[in-house]
């Protein structure tokens, strides 16, 4: 097995898409509905684990708390399905990049809508 794929990884993703499959199908908690998990990150000693999310519908908080209280049930699901000598402990995050990324977008295209309308009053554009 290669070294640039390490065994931490690995599990991680595995890990994300055990959790995303039990929230989907088994979790019938409201404030978790709507929400996407979007990277796992282990330690190398495969004993905790960062799950960050992102919203589509909800509060932040209220979600947080919907995981937190579906913690012990996800890592007995976890365990179940994985196989896994020790289950990792689970620390929801929630993942503002999704956010940032369309924060940025909309400033971008308020900058290009603001240039093109200085080159179309610029009169010296205009008599080329």
């Amino acid at each position: 097995m290669p070294t640039d794929f390490p065994r931490s990884r690995r599990v991680a993703e595995q890990l994300r898409h055990e959790l995303a499959d039990i929230l989907w199908r088994e979790i019938q908690d409201p404030r978790i509905k709507g929400m996407t998990l979007t990277a796992v990150e282990m330690t190398s000693d495969l004993e905790h684990a960062k799950v960050w999310f992102t919203l589509l519908t909800g509060e932040t908080p209220e979600v947080i708390k919907g995981l937190q209280s579906a913690t012990g049930f996800l890592r007995r699901e976890l365990g179940r399905r994985m196989r896994l000598r020790l289950v990792p402990s689970l620390d929801f995050i929630y993942d503002q990049s999704v956010e940032r990324g369309a924060h940025l977008s909309q400033l971008i295209d308020a900058a290009v809508e603001e240039d093109k309308r200085h080159h179309q009053d610029d009169p010296a554009e205009t008599d080329h």
